[in-house]
């Protein structure tokens, strides 16, 4: 069966994400983070390792933490764009699990926001009042998975 343009995730201008983090989250600049994929769906962000090395010649855990919980914000934001939302996402909580360690660069990749607590997440901002949101993000090197963070955003009213 194909699908109808319509149903096809919205894109976002990566060039533009990217310059927009690399502004507004200066460390992810000095980590080097490029943004590979943004849709409604799903954001991928990948990090080299040299500027993320560890005394092990590892990636940093900081860095892997700071890469899921940036995947995952980015999928809350560029969501939001894409549907003329505003607000002010910030990280609320978030549990990180390193599966491997991780020897090259790798990606971050959050997608699948479940649809119920986002329509729970419009409602609220559409009262203008703060809303909640659980979002995962699984780490990839080498084409294995080497971590995944859960992560409990809250969204502030833009105007509120």
């Amino acid at each position: 069966m194909q699908r109808k343009p319509e149903d096809h995730a919205r894109l976002m201008d990566i060039q533009y994400l990217e310059q927009y983090v690399h502004t507004s989250i200066p460390l992810t600049k000095a980590m080097g983070v490029e943004v590979r994929e943004a849709s409604s769906d799903k954001v991928i962000v990948f990090v080299p390792l040299a500027p993320n090395i560890n005394h092990m010649n590892n990636i940093f855990g900081g860095s892997a933490s700071t890469a899921a919980i940036l995947a995952a914000w980015c999928l809350v934001f560029t969501k939001m764009k894409l549907q003329g939302l505003s607000g002010h996402i910030v990280i609320h909580k978030n549990t990180m699990t390193y599966e491997k360690p991780i020897s090259a660069g790798f990606t971050a990749t959050a997608q699948d926001i479940d649809e119920h607590a986002w329509s729970k997440l419009v409602s609220a901002l559409e009262r203008n009042r703060m809303a909640r949101l659980s979002v995962h993000a699984v780490l990839e090197c080498g084409g294995q998975q080497v971590g995944h963070l859960e992560g409990a955003f809250v969204v502030l009213p833009a105007n509120g």
